[in-house]
């Protein structure tokens, strides 16, 4: 459609001489008599056109436009446009004289209706029929009115002015200075501030900016800089046209924060103030290279709440998220909040104790391997299940004599634990005897209490 043709045609006003109708008497059908033809209605076409009235603001309606062959058992036509978008409908009819039917009876008439007011983006359904309304004898079509991209649409129909922002950020003070412009003066402005998912929802109350004031700014306050975060305007007119400003897309900092741990559950779980599509793991922090190795099984990608059940509540398990934009990792028991386990080992002659210590009841599973590589450690079959209090002996094979050895433990009453080793190079412990010929009976040799990932 050519907009702006049409809108050349009507600057020259829409005349209207239908009334309007509440389409009550002519809503129900009757069988039309046999020497009426269905095709007596044809070919309805709409277009949008625009009424300009200088002093007043301009509008949009709809152009109905179509073919009726006169008949002496038509006494006038009825359009109505119900929008699907509010399910509000309107109804026009003209009426023609009995002489006129008889007169112009079989003749072809072009019949144009454009008193049907509607609003920029609505989608609309148009339904022509006879009067009175014989069944089988309707034309029936959908339409969509143009929206504020339209060139003319946008320029010339008030609720397509949604102007122009300027913002300044005092993050200090947690405000938001909005100054507005590129809107009638002489209309009223509101201003707020929102938090957009599928809708932009409240942040806070809105402000208005008054046509007949000169000065257009406002200040709103925020309590965190999101990357949802939005300005959001619009002119104080029913079906205005918004516009939304989202200046801080880049702020994902604060979207990691909102971890929340439950010790009744033992339930970790966090949920984002923001849509974010991120890939969550639970990691193993470790000293060595500040790095944070992945739990097995704990990945999920998401948009919404990731929560992970019996987790262990060590200083160095971890969360990791993971976007486009980079990898953030948050430690939420890493301040000694809650009650953290350790392992211990000592080696006494040819044996390995291993102990743990907790404030809570936990169980707990120890592994010896042999590190070959810095991230390689072959297990040595050697497995045992610990109860927190008592301890464990590990006998070592003599041909160990030299290799690196690494006591791994972990928590086996959670689903998500975090697994600690404590590794040294194992000398041996042979019998070696004092001046009187006894063996020693004290001699012992304790491993490097460290404890790390690798």
């Amino acid at each position: 459609m050519q907009f702006s043709k049409v809108f050349r045609k009507a600057i020259k006003g829409i005349h209207c001489k239908s009334k309007l109708s509440g389409g009550i008497f002519n809503s129900f059908c009757r069988d039309a008599p046999a020497s009426l033809s269905s095709m007596v209605l044809k070919s309805m076409k709409i277009s949008t056109v625009m009424k300009c009235v200088q002093g007043s603001p301009c509008s949009l309606h709809l152009n109905i436009k179509g073919t009726l062959s006169l008949d002496e058992n038509i006494r006038g036509l009825e359009i109505c446009s119900l929008s699907l978008d509010t399910q509000q409908s309107q109804c026009t009819n003209v009426r023609f004289t009995r002489k006129k039917s008889k007169m112009l009876n079989g003749k072809k008439v072009q019949v144009q209706f454009n008193c049907v007011e509607v609003n920029v983006a609505q989608h609309i359904y148009v339904t022509m029929k006879t009067v009175p309304n014989y069944c089988e004898v309707k034309l029936s079509q959908e339409y969509y009115v143009e929206d504020c991209r339209n060139s003319d649409v946008g320029k010339y129909i008030p609720a397509c002015l949604a102007g122009k922002f300027d913002y300044n950020v005092d993050r200090a003070r947690k405000l938001i200075t909005v100054n507005v412009s590129n809107f009638p003066r002489e209309q009223d402005y509101y201003v707020r501030l929102c938090h957009k998912w599928f809708t932009c929802e409240d942040a806070g109350a809105f402000a208005v900016i008054k046509g007949k004031e000169s000065f257009k700014t406002v200040s709103l306050k925020y309590s965190q800089l999101l990357p949802c975060l939005c300005i959001e305007g619009w002119l104080a007119i029913p079906d205005a046209r918004r516009i939304q400003l989202c200046p801080f897309a880049n702020d994902t900092k604060t979207l990691w924060d909102n971890i929340v741990y439950n010790p009744s559950t033992q339930t970790l779980a966090w949920e984002p103030a923001c849509p974010v599509l991120v890939m969550v793991n639970l990691c193993r922090f470790t000293k060595l290279n500040h790095d944070c190795e992945d739990i097995e099984n704990s990945s999920k990608n998401s948009t919404e709440k990731v929560k992970y059940s019996r987790v262990d509540t060590h200083p160095r398990l971890c969360m990791k998220f993971t976007t486009k934009q980079g990898t953030w990792i948050k430690c939420p028991f890493a301040h000694g909040e809650f009650p953290a386990w350790k392992m211990r080992t000592a080696a006494v002659a040819e044996q390995i104790q291993v102990f743990f210590t907790s404030q809570t009841k936990a169980q707990f599973s120890v592994l010896v391997c042999n590190r070959t590589q810095m991230a390689s450690c072959e297990s040595l079959g050697m497995h045992h299940s610990v109860s927190v209090g008592d301890s464990v002996s590990i006998t070592m094979p003599q041909e160990m004599y030299g290799s690196t050895i690494c006591i791994q433990g972990w928590r086996t009453d959670v689903d998500y634990s975090v697994p600690l080793q404590i590794c040294d190079t194992y000398c041996g412990f042979h019998n070696q005897s004092y001046g009187d010929g006894n063996p020693a009976k004290a001699m012992t040799h304790r491993m490097k209490s460290v404890q790390s990932l690798h």
